[in-house]
């Protein structure tokens, strides 16, 4: 490149023109400048189009995230507040609390609460449920507690299928959290009872003293006579639950006297202290479960649920014209010592031919218990609503009677004994009597009591005011008796002082020093010595039998 060439170039550059070839005392011309075009818009401007479109992004997709606004309906607001409190699905956080008001009739807390978009048709279900979770102590165990940092928030239990499109958005939340929820596999049970007792939501159910269910819930039933128990089996143990499936109820401590002593029963002490129930199977080989919806029946002990069935029960009457104290409702009816039903309704009656006032007893018996004596009926018999003429009618023309007899003695129970009297007088039964009235004799007590009061009628026919009488005369003539003998005292005093002096006299001459001692101890030594004398001749004549004749033979002299 020429020099005139890079001249020009510099000064299209608007570059100084003076370099050393440039001599001193010259002037550098003015420089000529010339603005850059722009050809576009400065990039500065991208930072606020770029916020612009983050924003959108934002907005677009929390409008996409957001769910439908549900309305749920509290008795009280405690531990809730806007925009804190959650709404959670298994601990995850489904929505946020928007609003809180009291209703309009101000008997309810209106929560609203904006939901995710994301499985809010789940929640928006009529089977949907809420509850608020706050720290609780139940039957069940404490629950909740991990509010105590977090604070109380909502729990939603939602359904594991649609079954519905439509959007429900208004929901009553309860108050006390559910049991059960729809995510946990198992099988709902209903059990029937005479009473609920110390049973309670939470409380376990047993299978073989393990733990495989709770409590979920009880109602009355429709007439009132029982109580409906909803219990809740985990999975797989409700596989268990089979026709031949038999409930019974383990709470508290049973205690029971018997022939071998105390025995008592007790399941864990959470089933002591909250009650439980236990089932087992009376046929183990039937492993077939048992079809929806079947109704189960829970009983008061393990010997009474696994005890064979006894049928439908059928009614009896009996007339009592004595007292009847001690007689419970429930005391049992039984025939030489095997229970055949229970006392159910005690009334007091008047009779109004003999103007007198009885006891009408009215008794369930059951007909399987009778054995063989059910079994020889008809099916015809068998299959009639009332049983009892066919039952009862035999047995009674041959003597069978109702009486009223002691359980305890202590206690004063009584219960009826159905047997046969020997002696019983006959009756005549109405075969369509309905029910069928069971003739009575007098128990074994009350016949004690008719001795006992022919007894004291008997002790209260002694004359004991005459025995009094000549009790007290009797004692007045001992009384002037001993009035008598008081004026012989001087004289027996005389008498009292003449015989000691004789004694003393008797004493003096029995004293070891006294002379007549001294002369028996002489006679018997003199005694003694004759007797020695008399041995003495007596071993000679022994030894010289001759001497008798002879005489003694002079004694020889010794030889000089």
């Amino acid at each position: 490149m020429s020099s005139d060439q890079r001249h020009s170039d510099e000064e299209e550059a608007g570059g100084p023109t003076s370099g050393p070839a440039q001599g001193p005392g010259r002037q550098a011309p003015p420089p000529n400048v010339k603005p850059r075009r722009r050809t576009g818009i400065s990039w500065i401007w991208l930072v606020p189009l770029v916020a612009v479109l983050v924003g959108l992004s934002l907005l677009v997709r929390g409008w996409l995230s957001v769910g439908p606004v549900v309305t749920i309906s509290f008795e009280s607001a405690e531990g809730l507040e806007v925009g804190q409190t959650k709404i959670r699905y298994r601990d995850v956080v489904v929505g946020v609390v928007k609003d809180v008001r009291i209703s309009e009739d101000r008997s309810t807390v209106l929560v609203k609460a904006q939901l995710n978009r994301d499985g809010a048709r789940y929640y928006t279900q009529e089977s949907a449920r809420y509850w608020v979770v706050r720290p609780r102590l139940g039957a069940s165990g404490v629950s909740g507690l991990g509010t105590l940092l977090s604070g109380a928030y909502i729990s939603v239990d939602a359904p594991r299928e649609v079954s519905s499109d439509k959007e429900v958005t208004t929901f009553k939340g309860l108050e006390i959290p559910p049991e059960i929820t729809s995510n946990r596999e198992g099988r709902r049970i209903t059990l029937l009872t005479k009473d609920l007792g110390t049973l309670d939501i939470g409380s376990p159910v047993y299978f073989r003293r393990i733990k495989v269910g709770q409590v979920i819930g009880y109602s009355l039933a429709d007439d009132g006579r029982m109580v409906s128990v909803q219990i809740f089996i985990d999975a797989p143990n409700d596989r268990f639950i089979t026709e031949d499936t038999r409930f019974w109820n383990i709470s508290g401590i049973n205690m029971s006297l018997g022939a071998s002593g105390v025995e008592v029963k007790t399941g864990s002490l959470v089933s002591v202290l909250a009650g439980g129930i236990a089932f087992a199977s009376v046929n183990p080989f039937n492993t077939m479960p048992a079809p929806e919806q079947t109704t189960f029946t829970l009983a008061d002990s393990e010997s009474e649920a696994m005890a064979e069935p006894d049928g439908p029960p059928f009614r009896v009457d009996m007339v009592f014209r004595q007292s009847v104290r001690g007689l419970k409702l429930g005391a049992p009816v039984d025939f030489r010592g095997m229970q055949l039903g229970e006392v159910y309704d005690i009334d007091l009656e008047f009779d109004e031919k003999e103007k007198r006032f009885y006891v009408l007893v009215k008794a369930h018996l059951y007909p399987l218990r009778f054995g063989g004596a059910y079994e020889r009926l008809s099916d015809e018999q068998k299959a009639e609503r009332y049983p009892a003429p066919a039952l009862l009618g035999p047995l009674v023309k041959h003597g069978l009677r109702a009486q009223i007899k002691a359980a305890n003695l202590l206690t004063g129970q009584q219960y009826i004994s159905l047997d046969f009297v020997s002696d019983a007088e006959p009756v005549e039964l109405d075969p369509d009597a309905n029910p069928m009235l069971v003739p009575t004799v007098t128990g074994s007590f009350d016949k004690l009591q008719e001795q006992l009061s022919s007894v004291v009628a008997k002790i209260d026919a002694v004359p004991f005011d005459g025995i009094g009488k000549e009790l007290q005369a009797s004692l007045a003539s001992l009384h002037r008796l001993l009035d008598g003998l008081d004026g012989l005292g001087p004289q027996l005093g005389g008498t009292l002082k003449a015989a000691q002096q004789s004694l003393q006299r008797v004493e003096r001459m029995l004293d070891d020093d006294s002379p007549m001692n001294a002369g028996l101890e002489s006679t018997l030594r003199e005694l003694s010595s004759a007797a020695k004398s008399l041995r003495a001749l007596g071993d000679y004549l022994q030894t010289h039998p001759s001497a008798l004749i002879r005489g003694r033979p002079a004694d020889a002299l010794p030889a000089p």
